[in-house]
């Protein structure tokens, strides 16, 4: 498929300046009525238990789905499933699995990374003896 850099390059080879002009009207046209649009992806909030109080009232409450409730609370709607699902991030405890992922999580971002290792491996030495290219295939007219 022809890009369009490479159309604009024929039509300078055949000398067509006025569609050129064409070209260019349009390409401003184009990049004048181009806005940019709001993130699709929402960043997600911390998890605490007063939000996770306050998923289970909205989905008691109201007929919201979790996916209605994590866009109005601005969390991930698989944050709303496990409190649903799951009665995670109810309580504080420190002890509970999502507390010490999330613990063990930070801990790792804040760990500086370790040194590139050098290779386990030997380096390789030069081989000694020539290898034998493949023949190459040969073509004939019937080919194409």
């Amino acid at each position: 498929m022809t890009t369009l850099k490479e159309f604009e390059d024929a039509l300078k080879a055949h000398g067509l300046r006025s569609a050129l002009d064409v070209l260019e009207l349009l390409r401003k046209r184009d990049k004048a009525k181009r806005s940019l649009n709001p993130a699709r992806r929402v960043t997600g909030r911390k998890m605490t238990p007063e939000l996770a109080r306050q998923i289970l009232h909205l989905h008691e409450t109201t007929g919201q789905t979790q996916q209605e409730i994590a866009f109005q609370l601005g969390v991930n709607q698989g944050r709303v499933n496990e409190v649903i699902k799951r009665g995670k991030w109810l309580t504080e405890n420190p002890e509970a699995p999502e507390a010490k992922a999330r613990d063990a999580a930070l801990q790792r971002m804040r760990r500086p990374a370790p040194p590139a290792k050098a290779s386990a491996k030997p380096p390789i030495k030069p081989a000694t003896a020539r290898r034998r290219a493949p023949p190459s295939p040969q073509l004939s007219l019937g080919d194409f």
